[in-house]
């Protein structure tokens, strides 16, 4: 202050006072110079990749090699032992005009809805009673999941025995109540449905799990403002649990269908030595049965590549048509 009175009594102007000075930005560390600036680089874009590489060297190895190379196989005539012989789509020409596989598509087909349909119907009632707060309910969601825990050749062996014909117990029960026995292996129609009820008692649970998942994410909210307009609990079942639940309601009929498509061990093991033939009139043999007969008992390698590539077309197909559903599900919801 006596400085500035006194320039100014002096008629000088006031030294400046310097500006506050900035604060200082950290000093970054040195670059890496060298061969290890190159080795962090690599290290820091390698390392993800290198992570993630067992999976896509296992589904190269034992994913996509094997679909290339049976697509590879399909256009050849290939026998057991022999060299392969190209012929084109002739392979799948032949499938065309065969019996044998219009009989396995129409038996994977008819198998598949026999055990899908009701499969998914139980398992969506049950899954509707486990969501309420019943007493010992996390004994009954273990107890309906063993069966998917079972043995698939246990599983079979034991219903074998069940739908016995000669000494079977269901044969023992219709007879009780006046029927005549039914003979579940030699006939088309009780031989597939004793396969359906194979399938639908291993899978159910299963279903009903996820089923029950899906359920205990739809918000209570929804269920308390039905119950206010009055809405029974099937009411509420139908008008609220199931359009909450449909994707996932479309997502195990896609898995379903997928697995009936693939249906290869039960009806093998319910036919005992004509499993693979599927029976003696083949009137349960599925398309998964026919390729092994094809590749392996009649040595037609070429014949059975041209039936897997069929069923991945229709896996596809499949798949197409869930996307499809999605789409116009979604598009009704936007709306």
């Amino acid at each position: 202050m006596a400085t500035s009175v006194q320039a100014a009594a002096d008629g000088t102007s006031p030294p400046a006072t310097p500006p506050p000075s900035a604060p200082r930005k950290p000093t970054p560390p040195p670059a890496r110079t060298g061969w290890r600036s190159k080795l962090y680089r690599w290290d820091l874009k390698a390392t993800p990749y290198a992570f993630v590489s067992p999976f896509f060297l296992c589904f190269a190895a034992f994913g996509l090699f094997p679909l290339i190379y049976t697509g590879w196989l399909s256009l050849h005539r290939v026998e057991l032992g022999g060299e392969p012989e190209w012929r084109g789509f002739d392979n799948y020409t032949a499938l065309w005009d065969s019996d044998f596989f219009w009989n396995a598509l129409a038996n994977t087909f008819t198998i598949g809805v026999l055990s899908t349909v009701p499969q998914l119907l139980m398992a969506l009632g049950l899954a509707h009673l486990l969501n309420y707060k019943l007493r010992g309910r996390g004994f009954f969601r273990v107890a309906v999941l063993a069966p998917y825990a079972t043995s698939i050749a246990a599983a079979t062996l034991v219903f074998a025995q069940l739908f016995n014909s000669d000494y079977g117990l269901i044969n023992t029960i219709l007879g009780w109540v006046g029927f005549e026995p039914v003979s579940w292996e030699s006939s088309k129609w009780p031989a597939q449905i004793a396969i359906s009820v194979i399938v639908t008692w291993r899978w159910t649970g299963y279903n009903a799990l996820i089923y029950l998942a899906a359920m205990q994410a739809v918000p209570q909210d929804l269920y308390e403002a039905a119950s206010l307009d009055g809405a029974s609990r099937w009411r509420q079942f139908i008008s609220v649990t199931i359009p909450s639940i449909r994707p996932t309601i479309l997502f195990t009929i896609v898995v379903s269908t997928i697995g009936a498509t693939q249906l290869f061990g039960e009806p093998m093991l319910f036919g005992g030595s004509l499993g693979i033939s599927g029976g003696s009139g083949n009137q349960f043999q599925t398309l998964s049965l026919l390729m092994y007969e094809k590749g392996w008992m009649t040595g037609a390698l070429g014949q059975a590549s041209a039936i897997a590539w069929v069923m991945l077309l229709l896996l596809l197909l499949i798949g197409g048509l869930r996307l499809l559903a999605g789409r116009v599900n979604r598009k009704k919801q936007g709306a």
